[in-house]
């Protein structure tokens, strides 16, 4: 399974996945829709904060659920302990340096996120 590296803009927060990265989630919450996030889901034991821990934000809304972390110098979202998946993280796509969305075959699934308690049967 390939690694990738992320970070957040300023390059504070960096961290390391391992994934295959065939899909990737594009939700209309108010929160992701606003933020640009294309989310890809990762088990705990295939994410690593590498360094950034105290640069590290959260933000958290309605259920308090969900965890956003967002880098407190530049502000940008790097992944999320998300509220379907708590165990999980999901990264930011966007923020991995070594891979080019643009050039990827990957699946953009659309999630309701405005909807969410009728669409979240739909994650997987």
């Amino acid at each position: 399974m390939p690694t990738y590296h992320g970070s957040c803009h300023c390059g504070r927060i960096r961290f390391e996945v391992e994934a295959e990265i065939d899909r990737v989630t594009r939700c209309n919450c108010s929160v992701c829709s606003k933020k640009g996030i294309l989310h890809h889901r990762v088990s705990a034991e295939n994410f690593r904060l590498v360094s950034g821990n105290d640069a590290l934000g959260t933000y958290q809304f309605g259920t308090m659920i969900a965890k956003h972390h967002f880098c407190t110098t530049c502000g940008i979202h790097t992944h999320t302990r998300p509220r379907a998946a708590p165990n999980l993280y999901t990264i930011n796509v966007r923020c991995l340096d070594d891979f080019d969305l643009s050039k990827e075959k990957v699946e953009i699934v659309e999630f309701d996120g405005r909807n969410w308690e009728k669409s979240v049967g739909q994650l997987r």
